[in-house]
């Protein structure tokens, strides 16, 4: 008999929200907080976007987003396929491709754009992306604008056992193994790849948050649990152990978690804050020219 008590509880299997554009060059479904309210569940994580493979057709347009603002959180934007390029007001210019991800501080305020890499998007291709938000603490919300590129060849990785497949260790830490980011709260995101028959074992703090979204096949989780592509898996905040296994298909799996922000959260649009009223002093910033020329 499968002792399950050893392992973390599944809290729920969630969906996004119906496929949408962000401007004319990500195709995108919401996982939260619009297409789930977990709140506080998920923190430090304010927003998951997932961008499944989407074929573009060439064109000679540059597609998109254009200049817009944002304060008091990270943007996390991971490529899996196509090639993505950064711009921001603080002078920041970067382009990432399948396994780099491109991680802006906005903090005190920024503006940035973001589109597909013009080559890519004049030839065309296969764009599949994922961005997180991650919330900034009180005493960091005002921190200057930074800007970190972290390319494929910088990652940890880890070999699965028996060929079964590799870690990713984009931040944290897996079976002593670091990734390259630096964060301002503790917190952990694996891109695990599965080989048919892989599977990967990993505990986490139990006051941790932590949740995981298949972005490709079908893995079993706790050797119970189904999850397929494009669930969104969020677990319990108790001891456990955390297993995946990929028994009839290779897989992909991205899997997030960290240490909750517990601190009130107020978000509008592209601002992440404590109060109504720093949210308020915000917008004002923002209409007055403090987050800088848009013409970058």
């Amino acid at each position: 008999m499968t002792n399950t008590a050893a392992y973390r509880e599944i809290e729920g299997v969630f969906q996004g929200s119906p496929f949408h554009m962000v401007g004319d060059g990500f195709r995108v479904s919401n996982y939260f907080p619009g297409g789930n309210s977990f709140e506080q569940r998920i923190s430090p994580f304010v927003l998951l976007d997932y961008g499944a493979p989407v074929e573009f057709p060439p064109g000679s347009a540059v597609k998109g987003i254009g200049a817009h603002p944002h304060r008091g959180f990270e943007t996390v934007t991971i490529a899996y396929q196509g090639r993505i390029e950064h711009h921001d007001s603080a002078g920041n210019h970067g382009i990432i491709g399948p396994g780099d991800v491109q991680w802006m501080t906005a903090g005190s305020g920024v503006l940035h754009k973001e589109y597909q890499e013009k080559s890519f998007s004049e030839q065309g291709g296969v764009m599949q992306m994922v961005q997180l938000w991650v919330n900034l603490p009180q005493a960091h919300k005002m921190t200057a604008p930074s800007y970190q590129e972290l390319m494929s060849s910088s990652m940890g990785r880890i070999e699965l056992p028996g060929g079964g497949g590799s870690v990713r260790i984009i931040a944290g830490e897996y079976n002593g193994v670091r990734g390259p980011a630096s964060t301002h709260t503790p917190l952990n995101l694996f891109d695990i790849a599965f080989n048919k028959g892989g599977q990967a074992s990993f505990t986490l703090p139990s006051s941790y948050n932590a949740g995981l979204i298949v972005l490709r096949g079908e893995v079993v989780i706790n050797e119970h649990k189904s999850a397929a592509e494009n669930d969104f898996v969020l677990f319990r905040n108790e001891a456990g152990e955390i297993r995946i296994e990929a028994l009839t298909e290779d897989a992909l799996v991205l899997v997030l978690s960290g240490e909750p922000i517990n601190e009130p959260m107020v978000q509008r649009g592209p601002f992440v804050m404590n109060t109504e009223r720093e949210i308020t002093q915000a917008f004002h910033d923002f209409r007055t020219g403090a987050f800088g020329n848009p013409n970058f």
